[in-house]
């Protein structure tokens, strides 16, 4: 047990996903985004993705994405990139599958983020999302407000 404990934190997964926890439970609590009181689990087969563009897939965790606070999963295909766009505010992210970068604007060697790393993107950073593995990307993300996609021309 402990070696497989050792094992799960160096790979990050662990601290990352414990930081969603926490952040998400208090930030819950505080604007009543769902009932405190009420325990709920949502079994990966209930998840319902949603096709935002042809590329692009998203399903709800918690709240609603284009009205305010919300925690969302989303698929990226294989190789994939988006425009340079921004969002009106800022949001958290964590891989849980396959391998994204996050170029912000100028950045030439953005880092390699395999399962368990976590990004941020402050509301009106430049940036791409990508999928840059061989398999479709998988990720998880929150944020206190609506999503939106600004492309940057």
């Amino acid at each position: 047990m402990k070696r497989l404990h050792s094992k799960i934190i160096k790979t990050g997964i662990f601290s990352a996903l414990g930081a969603i926890s926490l952040f998400v439970g208090s930030w819950a609590l505080a604007e009543g985004a769902f009932d405190a009181q009420k325990n709920i689990a949502l079994p990966i087969e209930q998840r319902e993705f949603q096709n935002i563009n042809p590329a692009i897939k998203m399903a709800a965790a918690y709240g609603n994405r284009s009205k305010g606070g919300h925690g969302s999963f989303g698929q990226f295909p294989a190789n994939f990139e988006t425009p340079s766009h921004i969002h009106s505010g800022a949001y958290h992210g964590v891989v849980i599958k396959g391998v994204m970068t996050n170029p912000f604007k100028g950045e030439a060697n953005p880092p390699s983020l395999k399962p368990g790393s976590y990004w941020y993107v402050p509301a009106g950073s430049e940036h791409t999302t990508a999928c840059i593995s061989e398999v479709p990307c998988e990720f998880y993300f929150y944020a206190e407000g609506a999503f939106d996609f600004k492309p940057v021309k």
